[in-house]
């Protein structure tokens, strides 16, 4: 029963992300041979400074389909996206419910809150799992129709990467709802803090060896350095340091 409830609390998040993020998987794939069409262009365009800079890389990054799949998918499109929806999935919960009287129709159940919470975690933590699967492995289903291949071992890898990783957000936003009891102060500060590591990421050229969002796109696997261990290991250890502080907080709630 704590399983199927809380699939029905965040059913709807989860099947809009999916459909989201399915439906940009299957542009990204269809838009490459209009993007080749423009490669041309590209030595004629008079842009410096930084944008500049940008566009020459996506423009030499582009012109492998291997690079377009991981510059315009896994750097950008799906990365954003579904950190989106990792906040949202982690927003909700116990002291959300409280004010229309679910709370006490939850914790009424025969279980747990450790198990209560931990149930919700799971489910959002599956949830997840298949929205960073799930999209990306149309990449080698549908890209022999545009006469390209793409390798089922490279999808696998970046979506594991996208999880592990970007599990941070979702324990943030989980957290966070174990402290406000509303929905949008969770949701906006993990967005907040997500907004400003992406800015310190573009700021701080020197430190973006550090970011989240490179160990999420796994990009020194695909610049063939091999797997971010360190990034993976750290993010799943402050991961579960934020999960089990969401268990605590519940803990000592008085309802």
């Amino acid at each position: 029963m704590l399983w199927y409830k809380s699939w029905l609390e965040t059913r709807w998040r989860f099947l809009i992300g999916l459909g989201l993020l399915m439906l940009s998987a299957a542009g990204t794939v269809i838009a490459y041979p209009e993007v080749m069409k423009l490669m041309p262009l590209v030595p004629t365009l008079n842009v410096s400074g930084e944008i500049g800079r940008r566009i020459k890389e996506a423009a030499e990054l582009a012109r492998e389909y291997r690079g377009y799949v991981w510059s315009s998918w896994f750097r950008q499109n799906m990365m954003q996206t579904w950190t989106l929806f990792a906040v949202l999935l982690g927003t909700g919960g116990l002291l959300s419910q409280s004010s229309g009287g679910g709370a006490l129709f939850t914790l009424s159940l025969p279980a747990t809150r450790n198990r209560l919470l931990g149930v919700r975690a799971a489910t959002g933590l599956a949830e997840l799992l298949a929205l960073a699967f799930v999209p990306s492995l149309l990449f080698p289903m549908l890209s022999p129709t545009i006469g390209q291949t793409y390798g089922i071992v490279d999808a696998l890898i970046h979506s594991a990467c996208l999880f592990i990783a970007g599990t941070v957000f979702f324990s943030l936003a989980f957290l966070l709802s174990t402290v406000f009891s509303d929905v949008w102060r969770p949701l906006l500060i993990a967005l907040c803090a997500a907004i400003v590591l992406a800015i310190c990421e573009n700021v701080f050229r020197g430190l973006s060896r550090y970011s989240l969002f490179r160990v999420m796109s796994a990009e020194v696997y695909f610049r063939g350095s091999g797997l971010p261990w360190l990034g993976l290991l750290a993010s799943a250890a402050v991961s579960v340091a934020m999960l089990y502080a969401a268990t605590r907080n519940i803990a000592r709630q008085d309802f």
